[in-house]
């Protein structure tokens, strides 16, 4: 029953924004919506905590400590989005850059994106989670355009280009999938799913599975935006409203690395670890590298955190190839802060691109001084997601690089000099756009800057302290990943 509260608040909250989203009130209606999305999640995390795994709906849906944990970090991302939308797409409206009409299709497709992550999140089936995927791209599109300029427009279709071209590639994956299911599991509907799946994935074909799951990868991971996939990432973060950069970069990407990780649970079963993990770690690092070096090159804030992104899903995309308790322990934290983390750095360079006007890095300047809050929330924001202790992204990051010497020490110094050259290239640009001289102006409406501290508290307190619960819970999903 909680998950289908899980999933039809959503849904109806985007049937009812299509009809008043253009409403004075709609924003609040838009939070209030997200609110009521995170306390189903809340309960359905609590029954699977304590009674376990659970299917619903003639097996279709499927909860785990996997990805109930994913869900319940969507559902806290997407009503903290929501409630920092609220000013940022008022000031929005004030300069003229929104009418009432995009404003109705920005808080309706606001909560089918959500919908749809959590569709893709709670599926059994491989078949739906695929549909669920396509179904993000077609609503983040629509967001990604919002503004109607032809750079947005340009974004939009390159984003709906590449990802129609990866997500055309994931099909193709889930069609072999099938045909190695159906020869073990019969013609039956239940080839696809996944509970089926994952207790035949030692019957089933290596040759079709491992071919499979080199599709699987390719295409979900150009929604993770791995290397060299990534190109309509940058472009996608850059031109579309900032709450949707902060659910690309906070959740989608968690969510198309979901199904890639699902994936290997399978082929790991017919293959052993060598495939799904080699190729795991080659993207992996590919991206790290890559994304590390186009850091220092960038001249526009949101793009800069975008690369970021690109950065930060392939540290975690490696560590979840390298496998093992810890490296996924790590994995599954590194996935947690970095939503967070990210998230409220795009708050915050929301705020700021509005106060200055501007988006290019050179022109924002004195962010402390014009608003204490958006200049500390920056500077934090930033601190973190580069590793400095004792944020909870230098507890993931040592973890995931200590398991790397270990285990593959070749790997450790490409890890090591891109955290480092990633580091020089953000704190260069961000430290004179927080503390050098300032002729920005004030906003229209005040900023919503509580959901910037409450996720950097969150991060800081996960990298002094992880609750029990917490930890045990991230264990317990380790384990279902292998």
């Amino acid at each position: 029953m909680e998950i289908l509260f899980v999933l039809g608040i959503p849904l109806a909250g985007g049937l009812v924004l299509a009809l008043y989203g253009h409403k004075d009130w709609a924003p609040e209606l838009n939070a209030a919506f997200s609110l009521a999305t995170f306390v189903a999640g809340a309960v359905l995390t609590a029954r699977i905590i304590s009674e376990g795994p659970m299917v619903a709906l003639n097996e279709q849906l499927f909860v785990d400590s996997f990805n109930v944990f994913l869900v319940a970090l969507t559902a806290f991302v997407g009503f903290t989005t929501a409630l920092f939308s609220r000013p940022y797409m008022r000031v929005e409206q004030a300069h003229g850059r929104l009418n009432p009409a995009r404003l109705r299709l920005y808080h309706s497709m606001y909560q089918l994106f959500s919908f749809t992550m959590l569709l893709a999140l709670l599926t059994n089936n491989m078949g739906i989670l695929w549909v669920a995927m396509e179904a993000a791209t077609l609503t983040t599109v629509l967001l990604v355009s919002l503004y109607r300029t032809p750079a947005s427009l340009e974004a939009a279709w390159k984003y709906f280009i590449l990802c129609g071209v990866g997500i055309a590639q994931a099909l193709f994956g889930t069609i072999l999938l099938f045909f190695a299911a159906e020869k073990v599991l019969g013609a039956g509907g239940t080839a696809l799913l996944w509970t089926h799946l994952n207790e035949v994935k030692g019957s089933l074909q290596p040759t079709v599975l491992s071919l499979s799951f080199v599709f699987l990868l390719v295409g979900y991971g150009t929604k993770v935006g791995l290397a060299p996939l990534h190109n309509w990432l940058p472009d996608a973060h850059a031109e579309g409203p900032t709450p949707i950069s902060a659910v690309l970069s906070g959740l989608l990407l968690n969510v198309a690395l979901y199904a890639v990780v699902r994936s290997k649970v399978l082929v790991d079963g017919a293959l052993g670890p060598g495939l799904g993990g080699n190729l795991m770690m080659g993207f992996g690092l590919l991206s790290v590298v890559v994304a590390a070096f186009f850091l220092s090159r960038q001249k526009d804030i949101k793009r800069l955190f975008a690369y970021s992104s690109i950065e930060h899903m392939g540290i975690i995309t490696f560590a979840f190839g390298m496998g093992g308790p810890v490296a996924t322990f790590a994995a599954l934290l590194h996935m947690t802060v970095h939503s967070l983390t990210k998230s409220a750095i795009f708050f915050a360079v929301g705020h700021a691109a509005q106060k200055a006007g501007t988006q290019a890095i050179d022109s924002i300047r004195g962010l402390i001084k014009l608003s204490p809050a958006i200049g500390w929330g920056l500077m934090l924001g930033c601190l973190a997601i580069l590793g400095m202790p004792p944020f909870g992204v230098f507890a993931s990051e040592f973890l995931i690089i200590t398991t790397a010497m270990a285990k593959h020490p070749w790997a450790t110094p490409f890890l090591l000099v891109s955290l480092g050259v990633a580091f020089a290239a953000i704190f260069g640009k961000v430290q004179p756009m927080v503390f050098g001289e300032t002729t920005a102006r004030r906003l229209p409406h005040p900023p919503a800057l509580i959901p910037v501290f409450v996720h950097l508290a969150l991060v800081l307190m996960l990298g002094l302290y992880i609750p029990p619960y917490l930890a045990e819970w991230y264990r317990q999903a380790a384990r279902l990943i292998g």
